[in-house]
C-alpha cells in the first residue's frame, strides 16, 4: 500500500494523541503518590507561592504540553518517507521536551520565590528535579515502546512490504544497547529510582532523617541492575553483531566467511544455520564459476580449433600466465597485486582471443603469411573479442572479473610504444592485465611452431623481447618475465 499524505497526517495525529497521553500519565502517576510529603513549613510556603501565581503556574503547566505538541507537528509537516519511518524515536525524544521545559520554568519560579518569600528552595529543587527526571523517563518510555510496536507490527509492514529501510539514508536505527537500555530503564531502573526518590523526599519534606544505609543499599541495587544490564546486553549484542558483519560480508559476495559463536542457546543453533548455509553458498558458487570457466574455456578452444596455427596456444598461454603471476606478486615492485586481480587475470586468459570467431576461414586458416588485406582483417579480431566477452559475460556478477576479460581480449595487441592495435594506446594507458598478456602471447607465438614458420629457441625467443623492452613490452613487466625462464622452459619442455 502506497504512504498518500492522507495516511502520514492521520498516523502522525494518532502518534501525536498518545505522545499528550504517556505525558499526561507521566505528570498524574508519580505526583499523585508525592502529595502525603508537601506538609513542611517551607512547602506551605510553596504552595502558597503557587497559589498567587496560579495564573503563571497554569500557562507553564499548558506549556508542558504545548511545546512538545509543536515540536512534533514542526518535524511531521514535512512529507518524508524518512522522517515517517523515524516517527517513534521522534516522537518520544520531542515529547520530553515538555519535562525540560516544565523543569526550567520550574527552577525560574523557585528563584523568583526565594527572593519574594525568602523560601528555602534546595529541598524543593532536590525533589522537583527527581520527579521531573522520572516523569520523563516514563513519559519517554510509554511513547516511545507504544510507537514502536504500532510502528513494526502495522505500519511498516503495510507501506514496506519488501523492507530495505537501509536505502533511505536519514533514517535513524536505534542501536540494541539504546533498545536494551530503554527496556532495562522502563522496566528496571525506573521502579527504583520512583522508590528511592519517594523515600528521599518524604524524609526531607517531612524534616526525617534519612537512613544512610538504606540509601547504600538501594544505590547498590541500581549499580547491580546496571551491572546485569551490562552483562546481558553482551549475551544479545556480541553474537547479533557477529552475525551483521558476516551477512555483510555475504552481501559483498564473500561466501567463505564464517561466524564463530559457540553456545549452546538459540544464538549458537543460528551462527551454526548460518555457517551452514554460507557452506552450501561457497560451495554451490564454487560449481556456477567452474561451469562458467568450462563455457569459456569451452569457447575459446572451439575457436582455436579452427586455426591451423594455433593448436594448444589457448593451454599453454594460460599457465604461462600463471607462472608470470606468481613471479610478480613475489617482486616488491608487483607485490601490491591482490589475489582476486591475479586469480581473475589467469581465469579470463584463455578469452584473449575469442575474437577470432569472428574472423573468415579462409583468413584464420590460411596455411602462409597473410597479405596486408588480410592482416587488417585479422586485427579486427581484438575489439570484436571485446564485444563477444561482454556478452558472453554480461550476466556474470563479478565486475573486475568482466572488465579484466574485456581488457585482455580489446588490448593484448596494444604495444608499449603505441604502435599496435586497435587502439594504438601507449605505456601504462594500457591496462596491466593486457600488457601481462601480450608477453605470454608473444612468447608463446616465438616458442611455438607455426604454419608459417619454425619454433625458435628459448634463447632467441628471451633474446627478442628483452630487445622489444620500452617499444612492445612494458619494461618493468619484461624484466621480471624473463626471470621466469626456468619455469617456462620446464612447462613447454612437458616437465611441469
Amino acid at each position: 500500500m502506497e504512504l498518500t499524505k492522507k495516511h502520514r497526517v492521520l498516523i502522525c495525529i494518532f502518534y501525536g494523541i498518545i505522545t499528550a497521553t504517556a505525558n499526561f500519565l507521566g505528570a498524574v502517576l508519580p505526583i499523585s503518590f508525592a502529595q502525603p510529603t508537601l506538609e513542611s513549613l517551607y512547602m506551605t510556603e510553596w504552595l502558597a507561592f503557587l497559589e498567587q501565581y496560579s495564573k503563571f503556574i497554569n500557562y507553564v503547566t499548558t506549556g508542558t504540553f504545548i511545546v512538545p505538541s509543536l515540536l512534533c507537528f514542526i518535524y511531521a509537516f514535512k512529507n518524508s518517507k524518512e522522517r515517517f519511518i523515524n516517527l517513534p524515536i521522534a516522537y518520544s525524544l520531542l515529547g520530553t521536551t515538555g519535562w525540560i521545559f516544565y523543569l526550567f520554568a520550574e527552577i525560574i519560579t523557585l528563584f523568583i520565590a526565594k527572593q519574594a518569600r525568602d523560601i528555602a528552595i534546595m529541598h524543593i529543587f532536590f525533589t522537583s528535579l527527581m520527579f521531573s527526571g522520572l516523569e520523563l523517563l516514563l513519559s519517554f518510555t510509554i511513547t516511545y515502546f507504544t510507537l514502536e510496536t504500532l510502528h513494526r507490527k502495522i505500519f511498516l509492514p503495510r507501506f514496506f512490504p519488501d523492507g530495505h529501510l537501509k536505502q533511505y539514508k536519514k533514517v535513524k536505527n536505534p542501536s540494541l544497547r539504546f533498545l536494551f537500555f530503554a527496556f532495562y530503564c522502563s522496566a528496571g531502573l525506573f521502579p527504583t529510582l520512583y522508590i528511592l526518590s519517594a523515600y528521599i523526599t518524604t524524609h526531607l519534606n517531612n524534616n526525617i532523617t534519612v537512613n544512610t544505609n538504606t540509601l547504600i543499599i538501594l544505590f547498590f541495587l541500581v549499580l547491580f541492575g546496571v551491572g546485569l544490564c551490562i552483562i546481558f546486553l553482551d549475551y544479545f549484542d556480541t553474537p547479533l553483531r557477529k552475525l551483521k558483519a558476516g551477512t555483510e560480508k555475504i552481501k559483498s559476495g564473500d561466501f567463505n566467511t564464517r561466524v564463530n559463536v559457540v553456545s549452546a542457546d538459540s544464538f549458537g543453533d543460528l551462527a551454526d544455520s548460518f555457517n551452514e548455509m554460507t557452506e552450501t553458498l561457497e560451495s554451490k558458487t564454487k560449481k556456477i564459476v567452474s561451469i562458467q570457466n568450462s563455457i569459456v574455456t569451452g569457447m575459446a578452444v572451439m575457436v582455436e580449433s579452427r586455426d591451423n596455427s594455433t593448436g594448444g596456444h589457448i593451454k599453454r598461454t594460460s599457465d604461462c600466465v600463471r607462472i608470470f603471476i606468481e613471479q610478480l606478486k613475489k617482486s616488491e615492485e608487483f607485490s601490491y597485486l591482490s589475489d582476486s586481480f591475479c586469480i581473475n587475470v589467469i581465469k579470463a586468459a584463455p578469452m584473449h582471443d575469442l575474437g577470432k570467431i569472428a574472423v573468415d576461414d579462409a583468413v584464420l586458416r590460411k596455411p602462409g603469411k597473410f597479405t596486408d588485406e588480410e592482416y587488417e582483417k585479422m586485427k579486427k579480431h581484438s575489439k570484436e573479442g571485446a564485444r563477444i566477452v561482454e556478452n558472453v559475460l554480461k550476466e556474470v556478477d563479478d565486475p573486475e572479473f568482466k572488465k579484466i576479460a574485456i581488457n585482455i581480449a580489446h588490448y593484448h595487441h596494444e604495444k608499449y610504444d603505441g604502435s599496435g592495435y586497435p587502439e594504438k594506446i601507449a605505456g601504462e594507458n594500457i591496462p596491466l592485465e593486457a600488457r601481462i598478456m601480450a608477453l605470454a602471447d608473444v612468447f608463446d607465438a616465438l616458442v611455438s611452431k607455426r604454419c608459417y614458420k619454425d619454433s625458435f629457441s628459448y634463447d632467441k625467443a628471451f633474446s627478442i623481447i628483452e630487445e622489444s623492452l620500452g617499444t612492445h613490452f612494458d619494461p618493468k613487466l619484461g624484466k621480471i618475465f624473463i626471470t621466469c625462464r626456468p619455469q617456462l622452459e620446464q612447462l613447454y619442455n612437458g616437465t611441469v
